[in-house]
């Protein structure tokens, strides 16, 4: 395989500011120096919107709203010195990963006001407010107040469209994330009102010219393609809709796992490694 750049557009999560992740927001820096990463985007997750929204494992360590947005601040505050720390070795975006329940848009505009990213990434991980990727049974949830599975994979694209129109986030963050549990998933893509959607939302992406996250992750999760699955990464590649690696790191020992598979994949399907950095700076309208 060709060589290429060592980027993440979706990276930097850390134990130090998420209690899904591990290790301190320095260390996961370092490392992204050590594997000689050029560029990466730290993407810390916003924090709730309101009490119903506070992850699990966040509840049960004791934080609040007001906690998790102090944590929140924290973030920022160290990310940046980081960045400016680190600049002679790798350059740091800092940003943040949003959500998209119910309220979402009133908080995001808020954090950007406050905080003025470098950027975000748009992630939707929700569907009828229940948190679908935090395990089979909350899949199982979300699929059920959805009444099928088609429609929690509709309502997915539908969020993700209000998502992407409202904000233009420069990176919009694991395309088909809503395949996570479903080992039927590649039989989705061919129903006609999720392929529409899914076609639609790229076609938008598109057209505001924003970045695909290629997402890794999936791979470490045992998945056998990444987030963005075959059909969508080639209409993508055909449509020059620009797609950048990213590793979802959640620790030390996440930092560009499985970049090389992703990077074959995409390779494979006809796309190509001159990565598209995100735009500084680019605000909600």
């Amino acid at each position: 395989m060709q060589d290429y750049a060592k980027v993440s557009v979706h990276g930097g999560h850390s134990g130090t500011y998420c209690n899904h992740a591990r290790d301190h927001l320095a260390d996961v820096v370092q490392r992204y120096i050590d594997l000689g990463f050029e560029w990466v985007c730290l993407t810390e997750h916003m924090p709730p919107a309101n009490a119903a929204m506070i992850m699990p494992e966040e509840a049960a360590a004791g934080y609040d709203t007001a906690g998790l947005h102090q944590r929140f601040a924290r973030y920022f505050d160290e990310a940046r010195a980081l960045a400016s720390a680190h600049k002679n070795s790798i350059e740091l975006l800092v940003g943040f990963e949003t959500e998209a329940y119910t309220g979402f848009e009133q908080e995001v505009e808020s954090l950007i006001a406050t905080f003025e990213p470098d950027m975000i990434v748009g992630s939707v991980h929700h569907v009828a407010d229940i948190l679908f990727d935090a395990g089979p049974a909350a899949y199982q949830a979300a699929r059920d107040a959805c009444g099928s599975i088609e429609n929690m994979y509709c309502e997915y694209f539908d969020r993700q469209l209000a998502l992407i129109n409202r904000f233009e986030p420069a990176v919009v963050g694991h395309f088909d994330l809503i395949r996570i549990y479903d080992p039927d998933y590649p039989s989705r893509w061919q129903v006609p009102a999720i392929k529409e959607r899914a076609l639609r939302n790229l076609d938008r992406i598109k057209s505001l010219g924003l970045i695909l996250d290629l997402n890794a992750r999936a791979l470490a999760k045992g998945a056998a393609e990444p987030y963005i699955a075959s059909p969508w990464l080639s209409y993508a590649i055909k449509q020059e809709i620009a797609i950048v690696t990213g590793d979802d790191s959640h620790g030390i020992d996440n930092v560009g796992n499985h970049l090389d598979e992703t990077v074959a994949a995409l390779l494979r399907a006809g796309g190509h490694t001159r990565w598209t950095k995100p735009a500084y700076f680019r605000h909600c309208r």
